[in-house]
């Protein structure tokens, strides 16, 4: 991506480059002295990369797909910050941007506001000669996603450690099984405030599951995975938990079942592997 924009940015600009010595910033000076100082020996195999490249898209997405990403790798610095962008930082960044502009498919950005005083988005990608279909498929999704924002922000993190309890007291009481057993009690807790902010969420019926299990709830755990299966048959999380569950309980040939649904979602699922075979030694 980066090596194509350098080539057409040289043959569009060079001469205004060159003619008006424009004063720039650093960072940017930087990237037009690279760009004016680029050979074009490989340009063809870059253009021929791109070609496959969209190829590789368009048949992935097809005319009605719709691939959803972050916007950014990370969190953008904040206006006249005078901390610059680390390499590791833009490679990340670019690996995002170049999805669309290396392949020349579509992309659109929506704001969802912001999180801990930085602004968010998630971004839209669709095949190339798509706009007008991104575009509409975005309008008929935005109220949607913004009843789902509203929705995340009356939620509250789900309590891992309390933060009113002092440091030395912590570290005593961490290794203290009551202090795991409450913690998992307000993850359900957690969990269950959230199902009743919205019941259609398989997600939230998976984690309280696990929080059932660390507390030995093994038919509470199992029922949360029957639901969260109900919402969404490929929850590889919801199969673990529920083989997890009835393995507790001896009910291996069942258990043994759900870790072989995992596998065939999941191949190499080293959790549900290990379980198998376990299982498997079991009813020999």
């Amino acid at each position: 991506m980066l090596l194509l924009q350098r080539y057409e940015f040289k043959a569009n600009h060079e001469d205004w480059v060159n003619t008006v010595k424009p004063k720039l910033g650093l960072e940017v000076s930087t990237r037009v002295l690279q760009a004016v100082n680029f050979t074009d020996d490989n340009i063809k195999s870059l253009y021929i990369v791109r070609t496959e490249w969209r190829a590789a898209l368009k048949n992935l997405l097809k005319d009605t797909g719709i691939l959803v990403l972050p916007t950014m790798a990370g969190h953008p610095l904040k206006r006249n910050s005078k901390q610059r962008l680390s390499s590791e930082f833009e490679d990340k960044m670019y690996a995002f941007v170049s999805i669309a502009a290396l392949s020349g498919c579509c992309q659109a950005t929506v704001p969802l506001g912001n999180h801990n005083d930085h602004p968010i988005s998630i971004s839209f990608v669709a095949a190339h000669g798509s706009d007008k279909f991104l575009l509409r498929a975005i309008l008929d999704m935005y109220s949607a996603i913004q009843e789902q924002i509203v929705l995340a922000s009356k939620l509250a993190l789900p309590p891992v450690i309390d933060r009113d309890v002092d440091t030395s007291e912590l570290l005593k009481e961490k290794g203290n099984n009551s202090f795991k057993r409450k913690q998992w009690s307000k993850a359900i807790e957690f969990y269950s405030g959230a199902i009743k902010l919205n019941d259609t969420n398989a997600t939230y019926y998976c984690n309280r599951a696990a929080a059932y299990l660390e507390l030995g709830r093994f038919k509470q755990a199992e029922a949360d995975c029957d639901q969260a299966l109900l919402l969404d048959k490929k929850n590889v999380k919801a199969y673990l938990r529920r083989g997890t569950a009835k393995e507790s309980v001896l009910n291996y040939q069942e258990a043994l079942q759900d870790f072989r649904h995992a596998l065939a979602l999941e191949p190499q699922n080293r959790t549900a592997l290990a379980a198998e075979k376990r299982l498997q030694k079991h009813l020999r």
